[in-house]
């Protein structure tokens, strides 16, 4: 096959090989970029990479069982290498094709400045340990970058909207969320100066000062309760009582904020969605 043959579906009118260039960086670009993909949902090289993505992070943390990892270890290496490669290209290709962004296009140099963006620091990140280390710790934080690339490629295919109304939905009652936080901090510093007034001489070592109440005061009102810390006096569980009560009615209300705020965000994307096709020719 002839390479003209190969190249025919990249070129323009006028034809010559800039032109075949040019057309190359698009559809690559469309491959890459979720807003460009003309169809729905991910293109079929951001679904590859996805589950790439998703079988690198499983492969990470089975690296760090000792059970799995014995005798293998070369395996985890090479594979994170040749992962590592093939993310190498792709940052490659999306600083290349960067400058089909209109969002990155109107600047001088328009692949620094996309390098320079926090999401190309983490692709960055993501990629850097396996050159430099295998099974550390820091490279295993590292690697882990690559869950957030997974958020950025799914944002803007099918879960767009769901993002899009999760954000709406804590935007709009932003300040019924800063005021629910302004009596969660009040609430957790009176909760710790109680206990200490309580159980100071008790338990110094635990109730010693309110900073090391206030440790007692969020586990409580979180109602996590580890066990760790306790009242041992008759005052001190009386208090306790009362605060994790104080606590179960502190978390129902940001979830039922947020709860009743995303459910009116879904209901006026639906009427929107329904209005544009009542709208349709």
């Amino acid at each position: 096959m002839r390479a003209g043959a190969v190249l025919a579906p990249f070129r323009g009118k006028k034809g010559p090989a800039s032109v075949s260039l040019q057309a190359l960086r698009r559809h690559v670009y469309r491959q890459l970029e979720p807003t460009a993909w003309p169809g729905k949902g991910l293109s079929p090289v951001n679904l590859t990479l996805a589950a790439l993505i998703i079988v690198a992070v499983v492969a990470a943390v089975l690296e760090t069982e000792p059970i799995i990892a014995s005798g293998r270890q070369i395996w985890f290496d090479d594979f994170e290498v040749g992962v590592a490669v093939i993310f190498l290209v792709e940052y490659a290709a999306r600083v290349w094709t960067v400058v089909e962004n209109p969002r990155f296009a109107a600047y001088r140099f328009p692949r620094l400045r996309y390098m320079v963006t926090p999401i190309a620091l983490v692709d960055l990140l993501a990629i850097v340990p396996a050159f430099f280390a295998f099974g550390g710790a820091s490279s295993l934080i590292l690697r882990f970058f690559r869950v957030i690339r997974m958020i950025r490629l799914a944002k803007l295919g099918r879960t767009s909207r769901a993002w899009i109304t999760i954000r709406e939905a804590l935007y709009e009652r932003r300040y019924e969320f800063a005021l629910v936080l302004g009596v969660v901090i009040v609430a957790v510093l009176v909760s710790g100066s109680l206990m200490w007034l309580a159980e100071a001489e008790a338990q110094p070592d635990k109730f010693g000062s309110i900073p090391r109440a206030l440790w007692w005061a969020i586990i409580t009102l979180t109602t996590i309760g580890y066990g760790d810390t306790y009242p041992v006096t008759a005052l001190g569980k009386v208090i306790g009582g009362i605060v994790g009560l104080t606590g179960v009615m502190l978390i129902a209300l940001p979830t039922g904020l947020f709860a009743a705020s995303f459910t009116e965000g879904v209901q006026r994307h639906r009427a929107r969605v329904e209005q544009g096709e009542g709208g349709a020719p």
